[in-house]
Formats: structure tokens, sequence, C-alpha cells
């Protein structure tokens, strides 16, 4: 027989999740996922490291208002006839010569560049942050929304086992009033369809609960998710009041708290210093510079001639001697001047400021989307509520329906296709009551969101 993906990927859930059933041991509440998401996630963990590669950056714009400091050290043979470079007269001879130096620089002025750019990598430090934080959110949302849809799944799957209980039930009292002669078989031959449709519903059921733990127990990263569980939290109340607060004033608390508009106006002030940066390019370049050098010679000096003319050689100066005899200093200013580049500085310039009005842009775009969605998120938990609240009408209407058509039935005044419909949609409304109410509960929680009311308080390392 052959298996599909599918099948193979509930079989897998099953295994993983159902024969080891036994073992589940913790149920974990909504604050509880959230915070071990915020801890162990792969996506958080990539923007913690950004935090700390723009902090090197920081450091790296604070190196620059230091001097560059380096040392040099060579040492050299030459061969034939050169010039001695200690005492400067050309001998033919094997000579070795040694040098040590260390320069220094500093920039004194450079446009303000240096400055500015520490000044960028500060705002950079920032904006990071405000990334990680933005980052942060939206995860504790994904996993309210994943969280919510195992809840909806449980009960779900609760609503769909008490169907087929009742049926059960149904058929085995049928299977009576058949002997009896009460009913016709044909109802029992419904009913039968019936139960084997709740019992495909259970499996449907159950493999989407499956799917939605496995769901969550990825987005928190979880290595052992075989007794994964949540808490049956089915509270639909608005805690926090938040439908008694008007639209603007959610958009006025949001403007003040919401990360990407943080993010938008510290990206602006980036933009704003690397035009800075760019421009101090057109100005005059002043640098401080020191040198220290000394050199000493292995081969044998000239002292003078004997009577014939022939060259009188003495040994070397001890070489220490020689670095403290040799040294020397040279230092200054060193003023440079931009005449013409290519309009190479004019080019970056400009660049930079289009990049400027392209952050001034978004951060208004920024602020329309802000006010767009808090708009759309009251509207949407406005109508979820009503819709919630209309479910739950139809629901008690449809249980009453129900109660009334089994009195029927059992009296025989129904046959039993005109039952199965009427419990048909007494199960449709309890679904519906499901799904409307776990969409209100998160459709709150976004609206918290943007009130600046956290699924949890997220610390900022």
């Amino acid at each position: 027989m052959k298996i599909n993906k599918y099948n193979s990927l509930v079989f897998a859930m099953l295994f993983g999740f159902g024969l080891t059933g036994h073992a589940q041991t913790k149920q974990w509440t909504l604050e509880e996922c959230v915070r071990y998401a915020l801890d162990n996630n792969i996506t958080i963990k990539l923007s913690e490291l950004d935090v700390k590669t723009a902090d090197i950056d920081k450091r790296g714009a604070l190196g620059s208002y230091l001097p560059t400091v380096n040392g040099n050290a060579s040492h050299s043979w030459n061969i034939g006839l050169n010039v001695n470079p200690v005492t400067n007269i050309a001998t033919t001879q094997t000579t070795q010569y040694s040098s040590l130096g260390v320069n220094a620089n500093v920039d004194i002025y450079k446009g303000l560049q240096n400055q500015n750019a520490y000044r960028r990598a500060s705002l950079a430090i920032v904006a990071s942050k405000y990334q990680l934080l933005k980052m942060q959110e939206d995860i504790s949302l994904n996993v309210a929304n994943a969280f919510l849809q195992i809840l909806s799944n449980k009960e779900n799957l609760k609503v769909r086992q008490e169907q087929l209980t009742i049926d059960e039930k149904r058929l085995s009292r049928s299977e009576e009033m058949v002997n009896a002669g009460t009913i016709p078989r044909g109802d029992l031959f419904d009913l039968k369809a019936t139960v084997a449709t709740d019992k495909q519903n259970i499996t449907v059921a159950e493999n989407s609960l499956l799917i939605s733990k496995l769901s969550l127990a990825q987005l928190l990263q979880l290595k052992e998710f075989a007794d994964f569980d949540v808490v049956d939290d089915t509270n639909a109340k608005d805690e926090n009041n938040i439908m008694a607060q008007s639209p603007i004033d959610i958009y006025n608390k949001a403007k003040e708290t919401r990360t990407e508009l943080k993010l938008a106006q510290t990206n602006l002030e980036i933009a704003e210093k690397n035009v800075s940066i760019a421009r101090g390019a057109y100005q005059p370049t002043l640098r401080g510079f020191y040198q220290f050098s000394t050199s000493a010679s292995y081969s044998d000096r000239l002292i003078g001639t004997d009577g014939a003319g022939n060259p009188i050689y003495a040994g070397p100066n001890p070489v220490f001697q020689q670095f403290s005899d040799n040294k020397g200093h040279n230092f200054g200013l060193q003023l440079s001047v931009p005449i013409f580049n290519g309009f190479t500085v004019k080019n970056n310039v400009e660049r930079n400021k289009v990049s400027l009005e392209k952050s001034k842009i978004d951060l208004e775009q920024k602020s329309l989307d802000l006010q767009r969605n808090v708009y759309t998120a009251f509207t949407d938990a406005k109508g979820a509520l009503n819709t919630y609240e209309s479910a739950t009408v139809t629901l008690e209407a449809r249980q009453q329906a129900y109660n009334y058509a089994k009195e029927k039935y059992d009296v025989g005044l129904m046959n039993s296709f005109d039952f199965t419909q009427a419990q048909t949609l007494l199960t449709n409304a309890q679904s519906d009551v499901i799904r409307t109410k776990y969409d209100y509960m998160f459709k709150i929680k976004i609206l918290e969101f943007y009130f600046g009311i956290p699924i949890v308080p997220i610390i900022t390392k």
C-alpha cells in the first residue's frame, strides 16, 4: 500500500505526540511559550548578534579618534659594490644592515567625519536594538496566534468527540427500536453513516490539533516536543478593557510606543549623519605625524689609509651603541586639500541625500501604516466581538432547535434524516462559536499590542 507525504507526516506526528501521550508532564501557558520563544528563537538570536556587531562598529568608530602607531624592523645583506647606509661610503664588500623604526599618525581635523561616524555608530546600536525589539514583538504575536490555534483545535476536537458519543448512543438505541419495529431500518443506516462521519471528523480534528502543536513547538525551537501541550485557557474576556478606548487614543499611544516608528526615526537620523560624513570629504584634512628611526651596520668601518693609500678597516661599533648613535626623529603636520576628485565626493553626497529622502518618506509611510493598522485592528476586533456574540446567540437557538427535534424524533414524529440535519446545524454552530471566540481573542491581543500592552514584558539586553 502506498503512503503519500501527508499520511507520512501525520504518522510521524502521531508517533511523536500520540504514542507518548502518557509522558505528558507539563502544560505550557501563553506567557511561558512567549518567554521561551524570546530566549530561544533562532531569528531573535540572529538579531541579538546584529546588536553585538553594531557595538563592535561603535568601538571601531571610537578608535578613529586615536592615533595609529606602527613599528617596523628590517635586516639586509648587501654583496658587492654598495653604499654603506651608515657611513655613506661606497665599498666592495658584503655588508649587513639593520634598521628599526616607529611611526605614528593622528587625525587633527577631518571635516568632522570621525565625530559624525561615531555618532552614526551610536545610532546604529539604537537601531539594531529597535530591530531586535520589533523581532521579539513579532515572534510574541506569532506565538500567541499559534497558541490560540491549539486551543481552538482542542475545543473543536472535544465537540467532535461529544458528538460521536451522542451519535453512538443514538445508534445503539435505534438498533433496539428497529428490532422492536418502532422505526424503519433505513434510519439505522443513516445513523451508521453519521457515526462513521463523526469518526472521520475526529480524525481530521486530531490531525489539525497535532499539526498546530507541532507548529508552535517549532516556533519555540523545542528539541523535545513529544510531550508538548498547552494550558486550556479559554477566557475570551477583554481583561484590559481595550475596547473601551477610542481608535484615536490607541493611535496616539501607538505613536509613542511602537517600535517600527522609533526604528524609522533612528534610521532617519543615521541617514542625516551619512550626509554629514559625506560632506566632510569636501573639507581639508590635517594630520600630525611622528617617526622615530635608527640603524646599525655589521660591516667593518673604514678608519683611514696606510702610507701606500690602502684602506684601513676596524671592526664595527657595538650594535646597541650604533642604534643609540644613529637614532633620528621626524615629526610635523600634513595638510591635504581636496581640489578635484572626479566628482567622487559630490556624487557620494548626492547619493546619501537620496537615502535621506527615502528615510523621510519611510518614516512618513510608517506613520500612515500605523494609523491604518490601528483603525483596522480596532474595526476587526469590534467586528470579531459582534461575530462571536452573534455566533453565541445562534448556538443557543440551534441548541433549542436540536432539543425540540430530539423530542420529536424520540416519539417518532421526525425521521432520522431531518434529525441529523438539526444535529449538523448544531455542530456547525458550535464550531462557529469556537472559531469566532479565538479569532476575537487574537484580535484583542493585536489591539493591546498597538496600545503598548505586551503579552509578556520584553527586557532589552
